[in-house]
């Protein structure tokens, strides 16, 4: 298995088809949930991704520079793939997207979590800074973590 860190125009054409594919998989079609997933703020992120030898995409994440989602730096559209789940994936992938934002001396990150899984974030020390909202009718909170 091999961790890459990536900019959007560094993708290669399969990088990004896998990425897209396991994307729209889990946003789209497992949660039932038509929404517009590209939405222009992959050019500005850095991609973050676990693939294993076939190419397939285990655990992604985009890093989003200020002032694109919030005013703050964003890790957004974190996923595990649903063949890869129950094996720790996510936690590594976040601590990895911390690690990564921390080398670049980041103070404040901000993320719009899924409700249930404020808890997981939680334990990374991110903190509810917003009511529960709903977001194409899957309920969300806004979460801060700050250094």
């Amino acid at each position: 298995m091999n961790w890459n860190l990536k900019a959007f125009d560094t993708l290669s054409v399969q990088e990004l088809y896998a990425i897209l594919k396991v994307r729209v998989d889990v946003f789209v079609v497992e949660q039932n949930c038509p929404y517009p997933e590209l939405d222009d703020k992959d050019k500005l992120a850095q991609h973050l991704f676990l693939t294993n030898e076939k190419g397939e995409v285990i655990a992604y994440c985009r890093l989003l520079p200020q002032n694109v989602s919030f005013k703050e730096v964003s890790i957004g559209r974190v996923l595990v793939n649903p063949n890869f789940r129950k094996q720790d994936f996510g936690r590594e992938l976040l601590q990895k997207a911390l690690d990564v934002l921390n080398e670049q001396k980041e103070r404040a990150i901000k993320i719009e979590a899924q409700y249930y899984l404020r808890n997981f974030y939680a334990s990374f020390g991110f903190e509810e800074c917003s009511e529960p909202f709903l977001e194409d009718g899957i309920k969300h909170v806004e979460m801060l973590r700050k250094n």
